[in-house]
């Protein structure tokens, strides 16, 4: 028997069952002001393919049929087509132009029907979706049909944590839309596409198509777009850090279209300082003391009760002295990536894995032998075409729609093996889609040559790191159980890595591997450390926080110490150095 947990965001919203979920704009970097939420109730169907004759149910829209905040609680079976259905009329103020109907992601093939008409479609479960509706509306009432087929015995798709048995790090399963729908209006000519660049102390703004017009940044001045394109080089540039997250405000002006934004300057280098190449930002090394991000909620599963909870969830981790999140095999809304610029909270992304999972290949030999990480080469790893094909698509557009974040420091390829193939050149395709960061090619095992980082996992061993020709990152570790009464989703199962029944426990624990054995690695090279996790997970009560988040198992004046600790390590080594004129 699960226990029902709820946040208290989710709670509100469970008895407010007239109120629109996630009313925020939902694209922070490219806003516009003509804009319509379709969020809330639409009418619901489960079919075969076929259009429905009766659409017999209401779900609230953005959450998925799985979680309790969509009202239908129930996961489907595979394969089978679900249809949400909304009649609108379209605002007087989207005259001329065109009308764009926009769906967050929707897991994970979806086609879209206006009035009876196909529009098109998507596959894929974690990116936006647009289409143009223009030709397809009339005058009065419209009708907008999503059909949405979702099924995770197809393995070729990106599907993350999801599973059809959950348990343990395996969770409830997610199909249907999951993120905001909504309207705009633009006009006839508009900027389809935003790309922010920064390079040094430069920003380069790009647009498609390739429009002439103005930029406008709040406290720089006014420069022109020209050819679709800008470089801004502020005379005294601030860094954004997550000590500094300052962020510039700006207005692009083409045409008739007027979108408003931010950009951040901030500079990622790798450098050898002494007898360790040492991860730097702004110049200066950095320890990325972080922790890993699921970003899983009792009642929406993949989405929070409301776009808040990001905000609450990062400026709880901040105060406990954490500066990183490892965003774990999923691609979130962009209100996270937002929130996480504005607050400042560095992101390490992951790309979603997709493929067959083997717990003996995959997990349990590399963990016990280095042996077996050397002689299984990534080339032999998952050789099925379409499931490679697949991957490399998802990992394309997650890149492509997160790139304008300056929070995303480092991209994560493969994780642990899993769905892992031809890791070099994978390496070199992400690098041609973005340079300007890290990249992570295989976190924990079965390491190449081609990557920015060493990365390492480390479970049910002692952390005894040293760095050798790149930097270290301690990627993931950690993962103690303190299961919360009251708080915790499953009574009857406990999975973490080390268990411990009372919360003094948990927190000597915790504290000892800190002090004992990852901060003395700080002067061996370490140049992060990823903590698992941020909350407790369905089975996982190996978080921070629990699950519901009603409650943090550690305090700030437990942990805030830990944080000094990591900084003062690297700072000492930086001294040593310079001491003993070994900079690099």
């Amino acid at each position: 028997m699960f226990v029902d947990l709820m946040t208290a965001e989710g709670e509100h919203l469970a008895d407010s069952p007239g109120e629109t979920p996630w009313t925020r704009y939902p694209r922070p970097q490219m806003r516009r002001k003509q804009w319509l939420n379709l969020n809330g109730m639409w009418e619901f169907a489960v079919g075969d393919g076929t259009f429905p004759a009766l659409y017999d149910r209401k779900i609230r829209v953005p959450f998925c049929p799985e979680s309790r905040l969509s009202g239908i609680a129930t996961h489907f079976r595979e394969g089978a087509a679900l249809y949400y259905r909304r009649r609108i009329a379209v605002p007087g103020d989207f005259d001329g132009g065109h009308v764009l109907l926009h769906i967050g992601a929707a897991d994970q093939h979806l086609e879209c029907f206006v009035n009876g008409r196909k529009v098109g479609s998507h596959s894929g479960g974690y990116e936006q979706i647009t289409f143009d509706i223009t030709d397809y509306l009339t005058g009065g009432e419209n009708e907008i049909c999503l059909r949405c087929v979702d099924n995770l015995t197809d393995q070729r798709w990106p599907y993350g944590k999801q599973t059809l048995k959950r348990g343990g790090m395996w969770y409830t399963p997610v199909s249907g839309i999951w993120q905001t729908v909504w309207l705009e209006h633009v006009p006839e000519a508009y900027i389809r596409e935003l790309h922010i660049e920064n390079r040094g102390a430069s920003v380069t703004l790009h647009v498609e198509p390739r429009l002439s017009g103005t930029v406008t940044v709040a406290g720089l001045g006014c420069f022109a777009l020209e050819n679709g394109q800008v470089t801004i080089t502020p005379e005294k540039p601030r860094f954004w850090s997550p000590e500094d997250p300052f962020l510039y405000d700006f207005t692009l002006e083409a045409g008739a279209d007027r979108i408003e934004s931010y950009f951040a300057i901030r500079t990622l280098e790798i450098k050898k300082i002494g007898a360790y190449q040492r991860l730097c930002l702004n110049g200066k090394p950095y320890f990325f003391h972080g922790l890993l991000d699921q970003g899983y909620w009792p009642d929406g599963l993949f989405t929070p009760a409301a776009a808040e909870c990001y905000e609450w969830d990062i400026q709880a981790v901040k105060k406990l002295g954490f500066n990183t999140l490892r965003k774990h095999i999923k691609v979130e809304p962009e209100e996270f990536y937002y929130q996480c610029d504005r607050l400042g909270m560095i992101v390490f992304q992951d790309m979603v894995n997709n493929g067959p999972y083997h717990y003996i290949r995959d997990t349990a030999l590399p963990t016990l032998s280095l042996t077996w990480q050397k002689i299984l080469p990534d080339r032999w790893l998952h050789r099925n075409g379409d499931h490679r094909a697949a991957f490399l698509a998802g990992m394309e557009a997650t890149v492509n729609q997160l790139k304008n974040h300056p929070s995303i420091c480092c991209w994560t390829i493969f994780n642990e093996g899993w769905g892992q193939f031809d890791s070099a050149a994978v390496y070199e395709r992400l690098r041609a889609l973005d340079d300007t960061r890290w990249v992570d090619a295989t976190s924990g095992w079965f390491r190449q040559e081609k990557t920015d980082v060493d990365s390492r996992h480390v479970y049910f061993r002692t952390v005894a790191l040293k760095a050798a020709d790149k930097p270290l990152v301690l990627s993931e570790f950690g993962g103690y159980s303190c299961k919360i009464e009251g708080h915790s989703f499953n009574p009857d199962e406990t999975y973490g890595y080390g268990k411990f029944r009372q919360r003094e426990e948990f927190v000597k624990a915790v504290q000892a591997l800190y002090w004992l054995q990852v901060v003395p690695c700080v002067k061996k090279g370490l140049c992060a450390a990823i903590y698992t996790q941020v909350s407790d997970v369905e089975d996982e009560t190996n978080g921070l926080l629990t699950y519901d988040r009603r409650l943090e198992k550690l305090t700030a004046e437990e942990m805030l110490p830990i944080a000094a600790a990591l900084r003062d390590a690297l700072n000492e080594t930086q001294k040593e150095v310079a001491t003993s004129g070994e900079m690099g």
